[in-house]
């Protein structure tokens, strides 16, 4: 079914992307998949074309277009390129960091943040998760205490997406007793005192992408770095998970359609029985089951974009999107690497590094499991 989500100028967009993309990422993605880290010359690379800084303001060095479309051909480029991974770090700087950059900052802040990060000159992460707290954000034990005009922090963050590179970290942390009305969010900036870098973690797939832990030992932070007010850190971190979950789903659907396309071309040219594995009955209906599935996936998630770019996608549909689009993402890519055949497993065709990379997408941003939760108490059972 035809999509009719984008305009011409994202279509022009998306040839800029590409070009990018073959040109400086594609030839050194095997270097960056073997040093398990993005070079920072990709962050401003990126925002020299323009990508980083699409929702920023002109003032600040932007382009002031609030428009997820753009965000969408990214991630779609690089499933198709193969190198989801290393466009990773930059797409959480643009689709999970931002709006907080954007929506939860005074003019001070605006001014002092924003240029760097549209630049890529400033590389931001998002420190939620702990060792011992996962989706459940009431769980925050990460502590801030105020001293005179600093907050004084003690505590561990895990599975920190940038943590290596990242020059502002939006902590999470309880600065109250209460689950939700004690969490505030402070940025932690590079340099500070007491904070430091834990492991570059090993992961089973992403290997271009730094996953790290931080650890908070006394850091001394300014007050002036609060992100909002004291006490809300919750509703702004609940508020930003929509767009965030858009982001895995859409990344999730744009891999899985990947896998598949280079799968039709796989049986098209892969012979056995005298002819194309593709002209076997077998092999057409998986592979027609696969298409209707990825084309049905693909509306109701171009659907949810518009309302993302409305203002009106809801956290339930927002839930069903991440749910649906990653466990199909699974399903898609398993099935190509069984039609691949034994090549399907060798690290040398894209597929087999596809179908190392897509577990995580079930379990980052929030589990299956909490989609489900999310969605199922939206229908108030009892």
């Amino acid at each position: 079914m035809k999509r009719v989500l984008f305009d011409e100028e994202h279509q022009a967009y998306r040839e800029s992307v590409r070009t990018f993309l073959e040109r400086e990422v594609v030839p050194h993605y095997p270097d960056w998949e073997r040093d398990g880290i993005v070079p920072r010359s990709l962050f401003t690379g990126l925002g020299e074309l323009g990508a980083l800084g699409i929702a920023v303001p002109e003032e600040f060095g932007g382009s002031g277009i609030c428009d997820f479309r753009y965000n969408v051909v990214v991630l779609e480029e690089a499933a198709r390129a193969a190198v989801t991974p290393a466009l990773l770090g930059p797409t959480l700087h643009t689709d999970v960091c931002m709006p907080y950059f954007l929506d939860e900052t005074t003019e001070e802040q605006k001014a002092r943040w924003l240029p760097g990060i549209a630049s890529g000159e400033l590389i931001t992460a998002v420190a939620m998760t702990e060792p011992g707290t996962g989706s459940d954000l009431s769980g925050i034990r990460t502590k801030a205490v105020p001293d005179g005009d600093h907050y004084v922090l003690d505590g561990a963050k895990t599975f920190i997406t940038n943590g290596i590179n990242a020059d502002l970290v939006i902590a999470a942390v309880r600065t109250g007793e209460h689950p939700h009305r004690g969490l505030s969010l402070i940025v932690v900036e590079r340099g500070t005192p007491g904070f430091e870098r834990g492991r570059k973690l090993e992961k089973v797939g992403l290997h271009a992408q730094d996953t790290a832990e931080l650890v908070f030992d006394g850091a001394r932070v300014p007050a002036a770095n609060l992100l909002g007010k004291e006490g809300e850190g919750f509703y702004g971190l609940t508020r930003n998970l929509a767009q965030e979950r858009m982001s895995v789903a859409v990344a999730g659907l744009a891999q899985a359609t990947a896998a598949f396309d280079w799968t039709v071309a796989y049986v098209r040219e892969r012979n056995a029985f005298g002819k194309p594995i593709g002209s076997l009955q077998v092999t057409r209906h998986r592979m027609a089951e696969l298409a209707t599935e990825l084309d049905v996936a693909q509306q109701y998630l171009d659907r949810c974009v518009q309302a993302l770019n409305e203002g009106g996608l809801t956290p339930v549909d927002a839930a069903k999107a991440k749910w649906w689009c990653t466990e199909l993402q699974g399903r898609v890519v398993d099935a190509c690497v069984q039609l691949h055949g034994g090549y399907g497993y060798m690290l040398e065709y894209p597929i087999a590094r596809a179908w190392q990379d897509s577990r995580v997408s079930r379990i980052y941003a929030g589990t299956t499991e909490i989609m489900k939760e999310i969605i199922g108490r939206s229908l108030e059972l009892g």
